[in-house]
Order: C-alpha cells, then sequence, then structure tokens
C-alpha cells in the first residue's frame, strides 16, 4: 500500500465555521458534485463507446475542484488539469460540453474533437479565460505563470483601468502533486516567488504518479517543496471537505486579490476512479478501500444534514442530475464527428502583413550594421506599442545582451519593459503563452542557439500548439530572437545551428535573415503576426566582422518597412546569355550560406543565380521552383551538418516538383557530419562551408 504522507508541523489550519458557507452555495456544490459523480459512473457504464478516446474524472478530487471553480470570476484566468473536470462545471460549463469533449465532436467547445477530455481552453465572456495549454503534466506551471506575469505588466505600465480589490483578476494553476517533481515547475515557482505574482498553486495530492505510489517518486509532497521557495505563501488542507476547502480558498483568494502575491495550496484528497479509462485502477492499485473512506461525497451529503437539508431534498437533486447527464450523453453520442476538412483549419491565425512595405533604402541613410537594424526595430516597436516588451538573459540594463542586441533599451523604455530573467529557456520560452494571452506581444531572447534546448518542450508542447488545439481562440503572439551560428571560435556550446529541429515543430514561423534590411523588415512582420515566430540572427553577420560578409551591411529602412514571410529574395541573377547557353545555376540558401554563395558568384563569370529564402516557414517554393526550372541545376547550402537537415528537405522537394527539368542532381552543402564544432580555429573551418566548397560545388554541378 501507497504511504500516505502527514503535513509538517508548519501546517497552517483553517478554520471552517458554518456561515462562511451559504446553504445556496453549499445546494449548488452538492447539485456539481453529484454531476460529476454521475458523469463518472455514465463513462464507466457506457465504457466501451466513453472510452473510445482516453478521458480521466475528478472522482475523489470535487469537493477542493467545485470550492475553488465556484468563487472564481469571468475576469479571472484558470489553468485546470486533466482530473479537473469539476473545476470546469463549477465556473459554469454544462456536462454536454464536457460530454463533446470526451467523445471529440465537431462542436466540442475547447478544441472541435482535436484534444482530450479536461484539456479545455476557453474564452467566454461569462467565464473564467483558459487558455490552451498541453497534458497539464507540469508544463502549464510555466504558460500559467507567464498569465500572472501579464497581468502584473499591464497593471504596473497602467495598461488596465484601476478597480477595486474584490474585481482584481487572479491567475491559477492547477496541479496534480506527482507533477510538481518537475523542473519546469520549479522555473515558474522562482519567477512567482521573484516577481511577486498574483497566481495561486492549487496542487491536489492524491499520492499517486499514474502507477506509481507517492514514497516511490517524491522527497516531499508540493506543501513541504514550496518552503524553499521564499516570498510564496502555502497551506495544507484536506481536499475532500468542501466546507473546509470553500473557506481556506476563500480567504487565499481574497489575499491574492488585495495583496497581489502567489500562494500555494496543497489538497489531500483520494483516488476514487482510474488513473484513465486506459490505465484502470484494478491493475495496480492496493489502497482502493482506505481511499473509499475519504470519499467527499458523503462528507458533503452530512453537512447538507447539518445545514437543514433533508434526505428527500437531497435524493431529488441526485435524481434531477442524473436525468440531465444521462439526457445530455445521448445528446453528444449524436451529435456531429468533425469532417475532414476542419482538419486544416487554425493551424494559423491570419496576418495582415502579406505585402512588401515601407522604404528599404531611404534616401540619404547611411549602412549600418546587421545588430543595429535589429536594436532600431525593436525601439520602434516599443515607442509604438506600450503593449510591446522584451525580456530575457543578460538583455537589461547593465549589459544590453551578449551581442549589443539589447542595448539602451532598459534604459529607454525601463526595468519594467525590459529585463533580465533567470537561466530558464523554458520558461523564457512558455511564458509567452500566458503574456500572450493577456494581450500583450513579449519579444523574448534564447542567448544562444546551443541554450534552446531546455525551452523546447514548451516551444513544442504550448506555443505551437495553441491555436490549432484550442479551435482558433488561443494563439500566440510572440517573438523568440535566436543568436546562431558558427563565429571567432565559439566552440561546441556556442556555434550550433538548430533551424532543422525548429523548422520540424509545426505551428511557428521562421525567419533566417542574410542582412539588416531584411532582419529590420521580418521583425516587424513577426510583431504584426498573430503568430509565434523564431528569428534565426546569425552572429557571425552582427558586425560583418568575417571576411566576405559586408553585404550584410545595408541601408536602414525607414520605420515602415515590412516583408512578408514566405517571400524569398533573388540576390544575384544569372546572366541571359547564359541562361540561354545552359550553364546557369539556382543556389539556394539562407543566413551566412548568402555570403558564401555571394563570393562564390564573383569568380563564376555570371552563371549564378542566388536564392536567399529569407523565411524557413513558410517557405517560398515558387520562387526556388521557377529558379530550379530556369536553370536545370541547383546547389542547397546550408551551415548545419547536412545529414536529416531542413536544407535536404529543400532538396527532396526540388527533385519531387522538378524533375523532368533537372540536367544534373540536386546537390546538398553543408558542414561536415561531427556531433559538435570543435574550438580549435583549424578544425572549425575543416568543419564548416566557405566560399571555396561553395565555388568547387557549383563548378561540379556545372560541368555534371
Amino acid at each position: 500500500m501507497s504511504k500516505t504522507k502527514t503535513p509538517t508541523k508548519r501546517t497552517k489550519t483553517i478554520s471552517k465555521p458554518m456561515s462562511k458557507v451559504t446553504k445556496k452555495t453549499l445546494e449548488e456544490a452538492f447539485r456539481l458534485m453529484a454531476t460529476a459523480k454521475t458523469m463518472a459512473e455514465t463513462y464507466e457504464a457506457n465504457v466501451k463507446v466513453a472510452s473510445k478516446y482516453v478521458h480521466a474524472t475528478s472522482r475523489g478530487h470535487e469537493a477542493i475542484q467545485l470550492a475553488l471553480g465556484l468563487q472564481l470570476k469571468s475576469q479571472d484566468f484558470v489553468a485546470p488539469y486533466y482530473r479537473d473536470d469539476s473545476i470546469l462545471l463549477g465556473i459554469g460549463m454544462t456536462p454536454y460540453e464536457l460530454m463533446l469533449q470526451v467523445l471529440a465532436k465537431r462542436d466540442d467547445p475547447f478544441s472541435g474533437g482535436r484534444t482530450y477530455y479536461s484539456h479545455p481552453s476557453l474564452k467566454d465572456d461569462d467565464k473564467p479565460k483558459i487558455p490552451h495549454q498541453s497534458s497539464a503534466t507540469g508544463m502549464q506551471a510555466i504558460p500559467t505563470t507567464g498569465v500572472a506575469m501579464g497581468v502584473q505588466y499591464k497593471e504596473n505600465q497602467n495598461l488596465v483601468e484601476d478597480t477595486k480589490d474584490a474585481d482584481k483578476p487572479i491567475v491559477v494553476c492547477s496541479l496534480g502533486d506527482a507533477s510538481v517533481t518537475e523542473g519546469e515547475v520549479s522555473e515558474a515557482f522562482q519567477m512567482a516567488a521573484l516577481k511577486q505574482l498574483p497566481i495561486l498553486y492549487l496542487v491536489q495530492d492524491n499520492d499517486w504518479d499514474i502507477s506509481a505510489s507517492a514514497d516511490e517518486i517524491r522527497a516531499q509532497n508540493a506543501y513541504e517543496f514550496i518552503q524553499g521557495f521564499k516570498g510564496i505563501e502555502a497551506i495544507s488542507i484536506n481536499g475532500n471537505d468542501f466546507i473546509e476547502c470553500y473557506t481556506a480558498l476563500k480567504e487565499v483568494i481574497t489575499k491574492i486579490r488585495k495583496e497581489r502575491r502567489p500562494f500555494l495550496v496543497h489538497a489531500k484528497v483520494p483516488l476514487l476512479n482510474h488513473h484513465t479509462s486506459g490505465v484502470r485502477m484494478e491493475w495496480y492499485r492496493d489502497d482502493l478501500e482506505e481511499h473509499k473512506t475519504r470519499d467527499p461525497y458523503p462528507i458533503m451529503i452530512q453537512q447538507l444534514l447539518d445545514a437543514g437539508f433533508t434526505e428527500k431534498k437531497i435524493s431529488a437533486i441526485e435524481e434531477e442530475v442524473k436525468e440531465v447527464v444521462l439526457a445530455d450523453f445521448e445528446r453528444a453520442l449524436a451529435a456531429e464527428d468533425p469532417r475532414p476538412e476542419d482538419l486544416l483549419t487554425h493551424d494559423f491565425a491570419p496576418t495582415t502583413v502579406t505585402e512588401e512595405t515601407g522604404i528599404r533604402q531611404p534616401d540619404g541613410a547611411e549602412a549600418t550594421v546587421m545588430v543595429d537594424s535589429a536594436l532600431t526595430a525593436v525601439e520602434e516597436l516599443m515607442r509604438k506599442h506600450p503593449e510591446c516588451l522584451l525580456y530575457g538573459q543578460d538583455v537589461g540594463g547593465r549589459l544590453g545582451g551578449v551581442f549589443r542586441e539589447a542595448a539602451t533599451l532598459a534604459q529607454k523604455f525601463g526595468d519594467g519593459r525590459v529585463f533580465n530573467t533567470p537561466i530558464q529557456e523554458a520558461f523564457i520560452i512558455g511564458s509567452t503563452v500566458g503574456m500572450s494571452a493577456v494581450g500583450l506581444k513579449p519579444i523574448v531572447e534564447v542567448q544562444f542557439a546551443d541554450y534552446i534546448w531546455p525551452g523546447l518542450n514548451q516551444l513544442f508542447t504550448e506555443v505551437s500548439r495553441s491555436c490549432y488545439l484550442s479551435n482558433g481562440k488561443w494563439p500566440v503572439s510572440m517573438i523568440l530572437r535566436v543568436p546562431i551560428g558558427a563565429y571567432g571560435s565559439g566552440g561546441p556550446y556556442h556555434s550550433s545551428s538548430v533551424e532543422s529541429v525548429v523548422a520540424n515543430i509545426k505551428g511557428v514561423k521562421i525567419a533566417y535573415p542574410s542582412n539588416g534590411a531584411d532582419l529590420k523588415g521580418l521583425m516587424k512582420a513577426a510583431y504584426y503576426d498573430p503568430n509565434p515566430v523564431v528569428i534565426f540572427e546569425h552572429k557571425g553577420l552582427y558586425w560583418s566582422k568575417v571576411k566576405g560578409t559586408e553585404t550584410a551591411r545595408t541601408v536602414l529602412p525607414d520605420e515602415n518597412y515590412m516583408i512578408p514571410f514566405g517571400q524569398a529574395a533573388i540576390t544575384v541573377q544569372a546572366d541571359a546569355e547564359q541562361v540561354e547557353k545552359g550553364k546557369s545555376i539556382a543556389v539556394v540558401t539562407y543566413g551566412m550560406g548568402v555570403h558564401w554563395a555571394l563570393n562564390a558568384a564573383k569568380n563564376l563569370d555570371g552563371r549564378v543565380e542566388i536564392i536567399d529564402l529569407r523565411t524557413l516557414y513558410p517557405l517560398d517554393t515558387a520562387t526556388i521552383f521557377d529558379a530550379v526550372k530556369k536553370h536545370g541545376r541547383c546547389l542547397v547550402v546550408t551551415e548545419e551538418a547536412v545529414n536529416c537537415t531542413f536544407a535536404q528537405s529543400v532538396a527532396a522537394r526540388i527533385q519531387e516538383n522538378c524533375f523532368e527539368y533537372l540536367d544534373a542532381p540536386v546537390r546538398t552543402l553543408g558542414s561536415i557530419d561531427v556531433p559538435a564544432i570543435p574550438l580549435n580555429q583549424v578544425l572549425e573551418k575543416t568543419m564548416l562551408p566557405s566560399t571555396q566548397k561553395v565555388e568547387d560545388a557549383i563548378l561540379n554541378l556545372l560541368e555534371y
């Protein structure tokens, strides 16, 4: 049997006088508790149908969940986890609406049949807001803490009207206790404590993590663990007692609304149903009888009797609930399934930037280095849009970025809008989900592409999928800046190219400019795009200190200049005479590859046409295919080690779509395949592409 840990002596107790919970509230809570119980029983009685798609229920957790749901307001934000259907009932969702999701129906109000039961996303005016989240085993902590950071930012920047304390929004992140062992949860706790954010972490502790019991997977429960985060007040309560839960949460919620600081409530609850319909309790549980003794349902009935309700009234409520639930289940079974054409909706929110606008080369303007083009773009955006902010490692006032890519911004806009974060790539990336949900536009930075790995979980699971899995309700509007590439013997931890990994994350747009004008134009387009955008900025092009990269310096475009994503540039055109003779070639590339190609082309007598992709997603296949059909030969150049790369994918597309036009195989040139970029300059040079290597590859194809 699993061991049940008792709270330490630091546990605070909350008195539970009946006067704080009205009879009306008790009746409403019981009706909803009976609803949740009846729904679980209905699913079990119809297990073959209801378990076609995996689901979990709140049996055993209903008291704490309803105590929360009944106290939330429409201005609040809440992130339920996958066992929280009673929270959803508490905020006003109907059994029918929840059943549409359990059966993955077209009118499922959360995702249109795209995601699991009790994986909600909601944007109704009369209910708390629920931004999209993933399967909620800890990953939701960072985006939800990002919501709280956004709420605080708007209050501090006077972007919202001042309201009385009782109407100030709070943010709630619901967690199972086992998920608190996740490292990302600690990142969220750290920022909530550091920034003193208006957030409640509600931790429901049932002693189980699927089939692993508490004594196997944790050194302490969430209440004990949170003591290490100075500035987060915590209590531990009996989560199966509605009156105790309601009273405790009322006190905590009141404090958060007024004092704007974080709390954690640890609620001990039994687990009375399967982990999910696919992992059934009888397969592994040895404590079912003990958990049944703590069932919140009979406790609630006794509280009703103590409050003066009759057994007849209680039975009448149960019968009414049963009738509604069964009728709703039949309606949900008959509801329409998604249509095939629904598959392709809401992968991205529509953008207004569809044409190149503004002036790329204003009269009298002087050329500037690439890093200053981006810096100017961000400054212009921040001056125009108070909802625009910038954060990441070392971007604050003391340094302004390790490449000075944020220099002077903190001095100009204040530490509230440009600030440092801890070394927490997951938080930097994942918090943008929450910031975007409250109407902000965060520009964030991962210091080196090599450091993006800890943040990929958030980029893939939360950021990229939010629009699609929320059925278009919650696109994540953010910009992620990523300095990338080998430069100056940065070695194995500061030189990597990672674009192929990111390009495999659907739902994210990707820019990889080769010069300052493009970087500024794409940065502006990214800001006005309602979708997540990753901008790779090559470190070796920032200052044009690498020999042969002088063309990365450009005249600074005007403030209105924007380049739509998915529009490549023809950087160099081949001579018509060479094309007519069949002696020309198209080079398709991006970033540093553009400069290797430009320098190689100088020695090749007008035989080379260079396509600078500028954006990797969306990809301008029309320009690529037109060029390949025109020349009959193509070389794709990348800085990545070639095997299994984005560049090879481009080459494959060319083969598939232009085969009958080709006079030679499509070749791909990149770095040599080794596990890391060596520190030594000789080894680095040997590994990377170069102008000479590109020229040799071009000549080889021209002679094919």
